[in-house]
């Protein structure tokens, strides 16, 4: 599962310097999931250095319990887990009212596109391929932590939006379809709220990702098509003719005012 690889960039005695712990007056408590002990090591020894609490798990069953016992503020998971893989403990963490909300970075196998869109469209909130750098690791668990921050902090500043049966509200972070709610992921609910503030405009993938996930986002442009196609499936009457968020051929997407 590419231990050699990880293990590979890692040297203390190198690295030590750069790895001071930081005066935090609340520690953010991580969860990392994975069945591999050194793998398990060398995360929690970088993550603890750079002054989080890390709590860590060998399955998915365990993480679950985990969670429940005490929220963690971010989760590192690997897809490759005993008893429930990762996917299936990201699906069930975004179904349930605690797990919703709580930032995911997926551990997935170098070259497995398909288990990283799939991630996507379950939430995971940010994606990293084996083998890798555990410096790198650590660069996007503040990255995500810095938008989830952000976000719950921020900023909504906009006003309620509404367009026909479709009702968006960014104080409450709610979206109603004709009178019925609509559960949104994080990232789905800013993406929906950013077309809607420019309707008529078009936006390239490359723009969205900027403007919604930020710039210092690591994953790639399918992100975009991931979340534009869950949103549709959520909130339009029909996914396959949109009504609100139309692809532009060629170009990106626009919200339509209806």
């Amino acid at each position: 599962m590419g231990i050699s690889g990880l293990l590979a960039t890692y040297n203390p005695l190198t690295y030590l310097p750069l790895l001071s712990v930081r005066n935090m007056a609340k520690k953010q408590k991580i969860l990392v999931v994975d069945d591999a002990p050194n793998i398990r090591e060398v995360v929690e020894l970088y993550l603890r250095r750079e002054g989080y609490e890390v709590a860590t798990v060998t399955d998915g069953a365990a993480a679950l319990v985990a969670t429940q016992r005490d929220t963690p503020d971010l989760i590192i998971l690997d897809i490759m887990l005993p008893r429930l893989d990762g996917l299936e403990v990201c699906r069930r963490l975004r179904a349930s009212a605690s797990g919703a909300g709580i930032p995911i970075i997926m551990l997935t196998a170098k070259g497995e596109e398909t288990d990283r869109v799939v991630g996507l469209e379950l939430g995971a909130d940010d994606y990293v391929a084996k083998p890798f750098s555990p410096r790198e690791l650590v660069a996007r668990v503040k990255a995500v932590l810095r938008r989830t921050q952000a976000e719950s902090t921020g900023v909504d500043t906009g006003p309620t939006l509404e367009f026909g049966s479709l009702l968006i509200d960014p104080k409450r972070r709610t979206v109603t379809v004709a009178g019925r709610q609509v559960d949104l992921t994080v990232k789905e609910f800013d993406l929906l709220y950013f077309l809607a503030r420019h309707p008529g405009q078009v936006f390239n993938r490359e723009q969205l990702l900027d403007h919604v996930w930020g710039y210092d986002f690591y994953g790639d442009a399918s992100t975009v098509t991931v979340h534009v196609r869950r949103l549709r499936e959520k909130v339009e009457p029909d996914p396959a003719q949109p009504r609100w968020i139309v692809t532009v051929w060629g170009v990106g997407y626009r919200f339509e005012e209806g």
